[in-house]
């Protein structure tokens, strides 16, 4: 598998940037603290670490799509927290999570994949269920 493009990894730049901050649109629009900004460097940096993984580290490229995975693990527990009225930032940890998925399958090429996600999220993101 040769390297993508110079063209081509601007774009896949710029599009996981893109998706995280239609990601992010939500939930600055509800006034959660993690926002657009924090959602486009989150998509933009799993897209980084996964090109430079493939094409740098081709031998063993899961490697480093598995400590993308680990790590915002960390960052999204970070979001949690617990209070006298129950647990808040569940949501907001699941969104840094997948949104870091979004990133990993920009970086890949799979844009279908990172596209229909990134459709998906904001649905359930935007959808008000009380239960």
């Amino acid at each position: 598998m040769g390297s993508p493009t110079l063209t081509e990894q601007i774009i896949r730049l710029l599009l996981a940037s893109a998706m995280g901050a239609i990601i992010g649109l939500e939930r600055d629009i509800t006034g959660k603290p993690a926002g657009i900004r924090t959602h486009m460097l989150v998509s933009l940096g799993a897209c980084v670490l996964t090109m430079i993984s493939i094409y740098e580290f081709p031998q063993d490229s899961a490697r480093l799509a598995a400590a993308v995975v680990t790590g915002i693990g960390f960052l999204g527990a970070g979001a949690i927290m617990g209070g006298q009225d129950g647990v808040h930032g569940l949501t907001t940890a699941a969104g840094i999570w997948i949104t870091a998925a979004v990133g990993l399958a920009v970086g890949t090429g799979s844009y279908v994949i990172a596209a229909v996600s990134t459709l998906l999220v904001v649905v359930i993101l935007f959808m008000r269920i009380d239960i």
